[in-house]
């Protein structure tokens, strides 16, 4: 039962590491599409997406609550028998990468100020709106809106 609850641990690390590089890489995206005029960085599911996701980082950070992943982390660790630093190879790196050591405070105004980064891009390439009437393109290239469902 240890080795599951080990082999749980490692899939959160990996979770959390996903949304971490959600978070930097899609806003490294969004930039460099800003910059080259990719116009799939103006996805508005994409970009909601992306700005639930950093603003829950600083609504945690503002609010002293410690990430839930982190929590959920800590406790399959410690059913396994395991301290943090425990683990894998991977998740071991991982998690020293992910969890830097710094003062508390620090974080708070870093995941602010890449917060407000994600509302700066999202002025300067605001997601696309969705029209009431969507167009297709027929086999003659021309442009037509679908019929009224």
């Amino acid at each position: 039962m240890e080795s599951l609850y080990v082999a749980l641990a490692d899939l959160v690390v990996v979770l959390h590491v996903g949304y971490v590089a959600f978070v930097i890489l899609g806003e490294l995206a969004v930039m460099l599409g800003i910059l080259f005029k990719w116009d799939w960085v103006r996805n508005r599911t994409f970009r909601l997406l992306h700005l639930a996701a950093i603003g829950v980082v600083v609504f945690e950070s503002w609010s002293g609550i410690v990430c839930p992943l982190t929590t959920w982390e800590n406790w399959l660790r410690e059913q396994a028998g395991q301290s943090v630093e425990q683990g894998d190879f991977i998740a071991r790196w991982v998690h020293q990468v992910l969890f830097y050591r710094a003062e508390p405070g620090v974080f708070t105004w870093i995941y602010s100020a890449f917060g407000a980064l994600v509302v700066l891009t999202l002025i300067l390439a605001p997601p696309r709106l969705r029209t009431r009437t969507a167009l297709i393109k027929s086999g003659t290239g021309q442009t037509k809106p679908l019929a009224k469902q």
